[in-house]
Order: structure tokens, then sequence, then C-alpha cells
């Protein structure tokens, strides 16, 4: 008994070291930013689809087209970055910003009007809004709870590690940018809140994928930084929920713990009513090896139905589609099956969309001159030392080779489709600035982009032929 309480006490000095400290870092840091002021005035010159109005009558031609070009353009850059050994939703994003103002609209701005008229920007927030909540629902169908545990306190410590202290890095950023680049009239916390939150996320799915395709799934290594990746985003998207309360609660006549209390109860359905009812279904499949068409439109009617309750809450509709794949039952097959069925509209259609739509929101002109690179670059610098030396230092003390830690931090450090979520919400809710939003948009593609290359570089195909139970103390 005794020796087990030895071996808990470092794990635990680990935790209160590397997680604790960051805490109390941050709460001095929101402390001492709260007597900043935010500039009097944003230039909004280029930010034409940042609040995007419905069209009275929305063209049906235009709209046609529009998704048949962001389609053709996905799937053409997308094979293109498979070539380059990188996941095909990497080129799938870039496709995205390349058919916007930042470089069709540069080259031929005449197709770039007549393509992507003001008046079609409606239809397509809708149509990729839609596209993310299917998308979110599929992200909590994947994420199994049972699994997290697997690992142990070891696999918690990095996972909590590799969110605080890139998001007290950011929040601490906050200092030099908020004077400078946050819209007027937001408080200092709710920015710098956002900024940590949306630095420290982690992609789940494309981390999934690019372990895939660096056969590192199945390894030691892949299976540690699966783990963690399903812990940050449960961790993220709670910190970040609160984050939304917070910021939408100082915009509403609504009290917080109205909302608070509404969340409660929502949450407190889902699992204690709505996860039995589909373990029914569960059941029914076991028995059938499939679903009848109305049972699978029922499930697509729970996502929606919950996507609108965290919105009618003041949250966002992506939480109520992330909760509710979450509680859904997580028999493999039955996972496989709807994957199946749901996946392929929302990856090939609805996603794209989305990709184009934030493309359009993406002006990297607004980042001109040495200044506003500058702000870029140490975003991006702080993402990259953030998760990459959090990760990576906290595994070292989980029992990790330096070599083994230092390629856990990179794979952490992939953003990708996640955090163009997080950065359309902070834009719609008017935290951020279009400038901004452009800045975090490269970060997100730079710090996806660079995973695969640096893993190989890191971590060579010689060490990735054992397949073993990863090297962490639980």
């Amino acid at each position: 008994m005794m020796l087990v309480i030895m071996r808990k006490l470092p794990l635990i000095a680990a935790y209160v070291l590397l997680v604790g400290a960051p805490v109390l870092t941050l709460v001095a840091v929101l402390r001492w930013g709260a007597r900043l002021s935010a500039p009097a005035l944003i230039d909004r010159s280029g930010s034409v689809a940042s609040s995007p109005k419905a069209a009275a009558a929305p063209d049906i031609f235009i709209l046609v087209a529009q998704i048949a070009v962001i389609i053709l353009a996905a799937r053409a850059i997308g094979y293109l970055f498979r070539k380059l050994s990188q996941p095909q939703v990497i080129g799938e994003m870039l496709a995205g910003v390349m058919l916007g103002p930042s470089l069709l609209g540069w080259l031929a701005p005449g197709v770039s009007a007549a393509l992507f008229p003001a008046s079609s920007l409606g239809m397509l927030s809708a149509i990729s809004q839609l596209g993310l909540v299917i998308y979110m629902f599929l992200v909590g169908l994947e994420l199994n709870a049972a699994e997290l545990r697997r690992y142990g306190k070891a696999a918690m410590l990095i996972s909590h590690v590799s969110i605080v202290v890139p998001f007290v890095l950011a929040a601490m950023l906050s200092f030099y940018l908020y004077p400078r680049l946050s819209e007027n009239g937001v408080s200092f916390m709710s920015f710098a809140l956002f900024m940590g939150a949306a630095i420290a996320i982690t992609a789940f799915p494309v981390l999934a994928r690019i372990l895939t395709d660096q056969q590192l799934l199945t390894t030691s290594m892949g299976t540690v930084a699966i783990t963690c990746a399903a812990v940050d985003d449960v961790t993220g998207w709670s910190i970040l929920a609160y984050i939304m309360v917070l910021i939408r609660a100082s915009q509403s006549p609504r009290p917080i713990w109205m909302t608070l209390a509404g969340l409660a109860i929502f949450l407190a359905i889902m699992i204690w009513i709505f996860r039995k009812l589909f373990a029914k279904l569960e059941r029914y499949f076991d028995q059938h090896g499939a679903l009848p068409d109305h049972l699978l439109a029922l499930v697509i009617v729970f996502a929606l139905g919950a996507a609108l309750c965290t919105e009618a809450l003041g949250l966002h509709l992506l939480f109520g589609a992330f909760v509710a794949g979450a509680i859904m039952p997580k028999d493999r097959r039955f996972v496989a099956y709807l994957l199946e069925k749901f996946e392929t509209v929302a990856v090939l259609l609805l996603l794209p969309v989305f990709f184009a739509f934030t493309g359009l929101r993406t002006r990297i002109g607004l980042v001109n001159g040495g200044q506003m690179w500058f702000y870029c670059a140490l975003i991006v610098g702080v993402a990259i030392v953030g998760k990459v030396g959090g990760s990576g230092f906290a595994a070292r003390l989980g029992g990790m080779s330096w070599r083994d830690a230092t390629a856990l931090g990179i794979l952490m450090n992939t953003r990708g489709l996640m955090e163009l979520v997080v950065l359309n919400m902070g834009l719609d809710i008017k935290v951020i600035s279009p400038a901004l939003f452009s800045m975090m948009v490269i970060m997100a593609l730079v710090t996806t982009f660079m995973t695969a290359p640096l893993l190989q570089w890191f971590y060579p195909a010689r060490l990735r032929q054992q397949v073993s139970e990863p090297a962490v103390r639980a």
C-alpha cells in the first residue's frame, strides 16, 4: 500500500506543478488585463462576410454553381495534398481559403463577385452550419469515454498540460494583442479566454487521420496520442462552452444563472433519459443488423434538436450536436454503421461548403505590413511552443523518452478543422476582429500542415514497426 502511494506522489506533484501553477498564472493575467482598453476603431473594410445576411430570394443557379465549384476545388486540392503525404482535409481547408478574397478575389475579382455575390453568403452560411452540426455529432459519436480511462492518470496529465500551458501563454499574449487587434467593446477577459481556448484546441478527427496515414494508429505512440486528443476534445469543448456562456451572457439580458441551470437540466436529460432510450436502438441494431429509414431520421432529428437546445440556451448549435453524439451507444459496429450512413454527405458535400465560407471570411490582405505579420508570427509561435512544449514535457515526466515525448507534442499541435470551427464562433459573436481571424486561420493551417513532415523527422519509419502498449506510467 505504501509503495502504491509513493508511486502516485510524483505524478500528483507533477499535476499540481504543470496544471495548477499555470491556472494561477491565468487568474493573475485576467486580473491585470482588465485594466487594458480595446482599440477605438477596427478597420472593417475587408469584412464582407463577417456578418452575412440571408438573401430574401436566393439565386438557385448561383447556389448550385457555388457548391459544384467548391466540391471540385476541395477534391482537387485535397487529392494534391494526399500526394504530398498530407491529410486530404488540409488541402480542403486551403481550397476554401483559395476560393475567398485572399486568392480568387485578388486574382479575378470579377469572377469572385459573380460566383460569390454578397446576397448568396447567407445561404452558404446556413448550409455550412448544417454541415457542422452533423459533423460535430459524428465527432461526439466517435468519442468513447470508457476508453479515456484506459491509460490512467498519466494520459490525463499530458492532455491537461497540453491545454493549460498554451491557454495561459495565449492569455499572456493577449496583453500585447488586445489593445491592437480586439474588437471595440470586447472585454479583456472575453478576449483572453477566447484566445486561450482557440490556441489550446487539438483536432481529434484530423489527428486520427494523420495517425492512420502515418501507420501509427495501432502503435504505442498512436494509442497515447489519440487518447490524449480525445481527453483534449472533452476538456477543450467544456472550457469553450463556459467561455461562450460568459461572453454571450454579457451581451444578453438573460441572467447567467438561468443559462447554467438550463445547461445542467439539458445535460441531465441527455445522460439519464436519452442515453437509455438510444441503448434500445442499439439492441434493435444488434438484432437486425441495420436500422430502417425512420429510425435513421430519428437520429438526425435528435442531433438537430440537441443543437437547437444549446443554441436557445445561449451557447452554440455545435455544443448540442457534440453532446448528442457523445451520449450515443458506443458499440463499434453500431458506431461504424452510423458513420457510414452520415459521413459521406457531411464530408463530401457539407464540410467543403464550410471551408469555402471560412475562406470567404478570411482576408489575408488584412495582414499587411511588417507589424501585422509580426503579430501573426507571434500567434503561430505561441501556438507551437505551448502545444509541443507543454505536451512534450508532460509526456517526458510521464515516462516517455525525449524522442517519443517530442513526437507526441508534434501530434498534439494538430488543430485543423476544430480550429476553424472555434474561430468562426468567435467571429460570429464578435470577440475577435476580421484581421485577427485571418491570422488565426493562418496559424491553424501552419500548425496542421507541419505535423506530418516534423513527425517523419522526429519519429522515422523504423520506430513505427512495434505495436505495443504505450510507455506511459498509469
